[in-house]
């Protein structure tokens, strides 16, 4: 669990210096940080989805995935909890709150890569360090743009990564066979279409809820496996 301590402490670090910047940065900066980080997530986003093996299954993924976080309506749900932990700690909160919205956009953006399940499962089975290590470094460094204008909410989503990427280390040596490399690779698309999501929403052309769509996280490698076998 060492590796993944460094990541959620590497948020907070960022975080904190993104609020001090985000203090001096007028608003024509601020919208420079956000098509910057809308660009960068979308290209991110691409080069990760590109690498499905088959994009039928990442089709029937998001599918699949959207329709149940539309019913089970996920991302009212993380931006309640957003709005609940804004409540708890300033005594104010709202689900449209930018608390809320750096909450949820962060965890949706720090755990849907590869590298979240990859670099966990290493640091859980042997020790090896060096993803999760890497990953933690673009963390802080993508908190610090993130927290610049979205604010304290961003430094909660170490909340999500300690259990997300904590679930993977402590149970990576179980996990790593079923998923197995076209697994993996399956989640890390999924992700990748996650990413462009939150891009798009980032350079205000298209506003997605990011969050509805987490369960194709799920689909993606469980079809992948499931059409392996047959």
């Amino acid at each position: 669990m060492f590796g993944v301590f460094i990541n959620c402490v590497s948020v907070v670090l960022g975080t904190i210096l993104g609020l001090f910047a985000g203090k001096k940065l007028k608003d024509d900066f601020k919208t420079v940080v956000f098509s910057c980080s809308g660009l960068v997530t979308t290209v991110m986003g691409i080069q990760m989805a590109l690498q499905a093996q088959n994009m039928l299954i990442l089709l029937i993924s998001l599918l699949f995935g959207g329709f149940t976080g539309y019913l089970l309506k996920i991302e009212d749900g993380v931006l309640r909890l957003g709005s609940s932990l804004e409540k708890r700690f300033s005594g104010e909160g709202s689900t449209e709150s930018l608390f809320a919205k750096g909450f949820m956009t962060a965890s949706v953006l720090f755990c849907s890569g590869s590298m979240s399940v990859v670099g966990s499962i290493q640091a859980g089975t042997t020790g090896e360090l060096q993803t999760i290590l890497i990953k933690s470094v673009m963390d802080g460094c993508m908190a610090i743009v993130f927290s610049s204008v979205y604010g304290i909410g961003v430094a909660f989503s170490s909340l999500t990564i300690l259990v997300y990427q904590g679930f993977f280390t402590l149970a990576g040596s179980f996990i790593e066979p079923v998923l197995g490399t076209a697994g993996i690779t399956a989640l890390s698309a999924a992700g990748g279409i996650l990413l462009i999501m939150i891009g798009l929403g980032l350079l205000k052309i298209k506003e997605f809820k990011n969050a509805n769509y987490l369960p194709a996280l799920v689909f993606a490698p469980l079809l992948t496996i499931l059409i392996s076998r047959l």
